[in-house]
């Protein structure tokens, strides 16, 4: 409760700086820029809870610095790690009313929140706005679907699509420094950490990437990863 009522203060803020004396959005087609100034960025230690399973979903999410993850706890205790958010993304857009998943840090983190209602406002006023909505939730939509495939693949082709899938995210695409560890690696790709452990081992002794340190990838042959990833 405590953290809710910071981020309605800090949110109300946010807004207030976007709005001209006519109480429009200040740029109202460039989404990007209007949902910023929207928001209010709110700091986030590393393993603390951005949202809960079936909270409501009032407030939409990006990611300023740090990284997140959301998840599922399955009926038997099992960790289902569901999607890894990094810098530049948003989350925490919802069909319903309430969260599928939680959220949380994987480290300290600055996260944007932003009123649902006021983004729901806005689009109803902007077509662009209303756009870039549809491509996100489109976005998210397909890494679900790709992530539910992946889950049916072995260990050495699920470890290679996932580190094609986090080159592919960060600006050094040949070296990825991981913000997640492998535990969360593992809930991700539904296998067990000795098996990411080994995995990403015989891929280093396959000379298709190099761990110089324990979260950082050198993607040496990645015609080989994308053989693997087919």
């Amino acid at each position: 409760m405590l953290m809710r009522t910071a981020i309605q203060s800090t949110s109300s803020r946010g807004a207030a700086t976007l709005r001209g004396r006519n109480g429009l959005p200040v740029g109202p087609h460039a989404c990007g820029s209007a949902l910023d100034l929207m928001g209010a960025p709110m700091p986030f230690a590393r393993n603390v809870e951005i949202f809960g399973e079936n909270e409501p979903a009032e407030y939409l999410y990006k990611v300023v610095s740090g990284a997140v993850r959301t998840y599922r706890v399955l009926n038997d205790g099992r960790r289902q790690v569901g999607a890894f958010i990094l810098p530049g993304d948003m989350f925490g857009l919802e069909a319903g009313e309430t969260h599928a998943v939680s959220a949380e840090a994987i480290t300290d983190s600055i996260i944007l929140v932003i009123k649902r209602s006021a983004i729901v406002a806005l689009a109803e006023r902007d077509a662009e706005v209303a756009r870039q909505l549809w491509a996100l939730t489109a976005q998210e939509l397909a890494r679900a679907q790709n992530h539910m495939l992946l889950l049916v693949r072995n260990a050495q082709e699920r470890i290679a699509s996932f580190l094609l899938e986090m080159a592919a995210r960060t600006p050094a695409s040949t070296s990825v420094e991981l913000p997640m560890s492998r535990q969360d690696i593992a809930d991700y790709l539904g296998l067990t950490i000795e098996t990411v452990s080994r995995t990403l081992t015989q891929l280093e002794e396959q000379a298709a990437i190099a761990l110089p340190a324990s979260r950082r990838v050198v993607l040496r042959n990645r015609l080989a990863l994308s053989r693997l990833n087919a």
